[in-house]
């Protein structure tokens, strides 16, 4: 019986092991990148072979079938104003060579799109969809959208088909709306007006859907502890509890979407489980509540990303699902964008949060110009894909092939598996598709070349990995 058919087995049944019932030497393929090799997703191929008990000194990659974790819901990336504006100053074949590369079956296969509802830092200005001090939003217009970011939008979700996901966060309530009569530095939303914002929510929705693009889900608010120079407004856990399950959630049941899958906290790391345990524990805020979202921003202050705050939210509420809703790396310099190190860094937490529970993963913007921006805010940024518009030509960062050593082989409704690893430079997951192929992921952050061994109860493939590389092995 062949390993692939072995392994569905297992899924349906979990009535035999690996071992057990795999009595062939099973080819797999390995694609891999690194640091010094010219080819990207290179492919070769290797073996099982019996292999009972590792010893210490052998290094290994352990994955256990039986173990089974959270489902995938999917992988993606935001775009913004920036994307849109840089996108559409790009020549045409760029532009097809752009959206294949994210949302092509050949591509990374994205499959979640986020955006921004009002401006935000990569907006090329701060705007919003109704005139000031219009409490009944009857001047609601999302006309500022149509010029860039809807067309973008709607090719990309045209490019993923009918399994997308499209979510949207907002920044910042209008200025009026707000205790410091501005979009930006802080500020909170007046009570007076949380039913107004409310609303505002339902007629975004509502104008987006009109135009063919059906949301998937939202944020209560991006980083809601942030007092940015840009686009910010502060809630504490309390109060997104309050307006949440007093206000937004009640609004968006009563204009039938129920089914819109909603997201909180949608900030770092450091205070996730915090803030799910306490606007969670409002019982109102619980009921309209359906993920949990968090950045990755700590990490920049800190020696440690902090990862078990994850995994305490992931089993605080196994009935949640945790999304990683934004992520990227600041201080943007040109001359930096072949660094290897920036796709070490998304490689490292990818692997870790999905280790943690993480069901779903969204980078920031998926295109910015040679300038890290636009970004009317100066936080310019890294993304995964640079656009030199003085050139036309796009170029490719070392992020957008460790995202995509995930993204392109873990599809939707993936199971994580049980995996660890015998030394610290080696960061491994492992999924299972539903077709039974199984995915495993390895990262090797040393400075040489390694032979490892991806074990199977039993059984091992040998596998050597170049140094500073990732590889993704299916089965």
């Amino acid at each position: 019986m062949k390993l692939k058919s072995i392994l569905l087995l297992s899924v349906l049944t979990c009535s035999a092991s690996f071992a057990q019932q795999n009595k062939t030497v099973e080819e797999v393929s390995i694609y891999t990148t690194a640091k010094n090799q010219t080819e990207k997703f290179a492919l070769s191929k290797a073996h099982f072979k019996s292999f009972p008990q590792p010893k210490e000194t052998d290094v290994c990659v352990f994955v256990d079938p039986d173990f089974k974790y959270q489902k995938m819901m999917g992988i993606g990336g935001a775009i913004t104003d920036a994307s849109a504006e840089t996108f559409y100053k790009m020549p045409e074949a760029k532009q097809k060579e752009l959206l294949d590369a994210y949302f092509g079956k050949n591509g990374l296969n994205y499959n979640l799109v986020r955006t921004n509802m009002n401006s935000c830092d990569f907006s090329s200005d701060s705007y919003t969809y109704v005139e000031d001090n219009d409490k009944a939003l009857k001047t609601f217009n999302i006309q500022h959208d149509e010029k860039y970011k809807i067309p973008l939008i709607k090719e990309a979700l045209k490019r993923i088909g009918k399994d997308y996901k499209f979510y949207f966060s907002p920044w910042s309530p209008p200025a009026w709306m707000k205790d410091n009569n501005s979009m930006v530095k802080g500020g909170k939303l007046k009570k007076e007006y949380y039913q107004n914002w409310a609303n505002y929510y339902i007629k975004f929705i509502k104008e987006y859907e009109k135009r063919g693009m059906n949301i998937w889900g939202l944020s209560v608010q991006n980083e809601p502890m942030a007092v940015q120079t840009w686009e910010s407004c502060i809630f504490s856990a309390d109060e997104e509890a309050e307006f949440l399950g007093e206000y937004l959630g009640p609004t968006l049941w009563k204009n039938g979407y129920k089914n819109k899958q909603v997201i909180i906290w949608d900030h770092n790391r450091d205070l996730l489980y915090q803030r799910a345990t306490t606007t969670l524990g409002n019982p109102l805020a619980n009921k309209y509540a359906n993920g949990i979202g968090f950045h990755w921003y700590e990490t920049w202050t800190k020696s440690q990303p902090m990862f078990n705050n994850v995994d305490e939210t992931h089993k605080a509420f196994p009935n949640k699902f945790l999304i990683f809703t934004e992520g990227c790396i600041e201080k943007f310099k040109f001359e930096e964008i072949h660094d290897w190190k920036l796709g070490e860094f998304y490689g490292k937490n990818m692997i870790n949060d999905f280790n943690n529970g993480l069901s779903a993963w969204t980078d920031w913007n998926i295109l910015v110009d040679e300038t890290g921006g636009p970004n009317h805010a100066g936080n310019f940024c890294f993304a995964p894909v640079v656009a030199d518009t003085r050139t036309g030509e796009l170029h490719y960062t070392s992020e957008f092939y460790y995202i995509g050593h995930i993204s392109k082989y873990v599809k939707l409704d993936a199971r994580r598996l049980g995996t660890v690893t015998n030394r610290d430079y080696l960061y491994s997951t492992s999924f299972i598709n539903p077709n039974g192929e199984m995915v495993v992921v390895v990262m090797n952050t040393s400075e040489k070349e390694i032979q490892y061994n991806l074990w199977i109860e039993g059984k091992s493939v040998s596998v050597i990995s170049p140094a500073n590389s990732i590889q993704t092995i299916v089965i």
